[in-house]
């Protein structure tokens, strides 16, 4: 989690990632930051995110980011 906290704090260092649970609905998070967020998760966590995984629900939170990549991680 530590590692996504802080891929996620070098995009927007202004916003607490801990707390925050509307990041796509309250449009912290463009699509540029998805598409680096994606990049940057498949490098440090060695999972590759399914188009059908990139909904809202998925990058709303660190959590539920965190969440994705754990269950990705468990089925790779």
């Amino acid at each position: 989690m530590e590692t996504l906290l802080k891929i996620l704090e070098e995009l927007h260092p202004e916003v607490d990632f801990k707390t925050e649970k509307a990041l796509i609905d309250n449009k912290i998070l463009d699509s540029f930051d998805i598409i680096t967020l994606i990049t940057e998760i498949n490098e440090k966590f060695g999972v590759r995110i399914p188009v059908d995984e990139i909904v809202p629900e998925n990058f709303n939170s660190a959590e539920a980011l965190y969440k994705l990549i754990q269950r990705l991680q468990d089925e790779g």
